[in-house]
């Protein structure tokens, strides 16, 4: 990062005693205190005091842990073993752009649909929480049936990249002397 972003980024360190001081406002605060700033988009960064190691990461998945322990779960056992199984495979790198970009593409598709909303419910500025889940409730079907077709078309995706990736490695592999259909092999016959 440049010296003008990293101005742009709030601070906070965390003492050896597990206590987060926010730099900005020269205050102590909680996980609860990050969360906030996560919802409000704040950019910010973590790092110890002492190593100035950044905990960032650690941080959010602290955060993660204590809404997933706490109320009703985001993510299913079932979830959470398939995504274990991709650290240390070889799609681990891709796996996580892959859930990053999905995740994107579904907030685009919340941002609109409250900005659709707007126009039909008085212009105000954002739906309160239980407005948004008695309209989901009702609108479970259409949500459900979108959802399976994003699914379905994200399978289609996942499934041609990897089929364009494996002709690829063929295609680089064949140069290879040790390769079944390599030149080498080829100009044997």
């Amino acid at each position: 990062m440049t010296q003008a972003a990293d101005t742009n980024v709030r601070l906070i360190k965390k003492y050896p005693n597990r206590r987060l001081y926010d730099t900005k406002t020269s205050t102590y605060i909680t996980l609860a205190d990050v969360k906030q700033l996560v919802l409000e988009n704040e950019s910010f960064k973590v790092v110890d005091a002492k190593s100035a190691e950044d905990l960032t990461r650690s941080i959010l998945l602290q955060i993660i842990l204590e809404e997933e322990s706490g109320g009703v779960p985001m993510f299913s056992s079932t979830m959470l073993a398939q995504v274990i199984r991709f650290y240390g495979h070889a799609m681990q790198g891709m796996m996580g752009s892959y859930l990053e970009k999905n995740i994107e593409v579904f907030m685009e598709v919340q941002d609109r649909m409250a900005e659709q909303s707007k126009g039909l419910y008085g212009g105000s500025n954002q739906f309160a929480p239980d407005v948004w889940t008695q309209m989901m409730t009702a609108q479970t079907p259409a949500v459900q049936t979108m959802m399976n077709s994003y699914v379905e078309q994200s399978k289609t995706m996942l499934s041609q990249m990897q089929d364009k990736m494996q002709d690829q490695t063929r295609a680089l592999m064949a140069a290879f002397p040790f390769a079944p259909g390599s030149a080498n092999e080829k100009s044997k016959s």
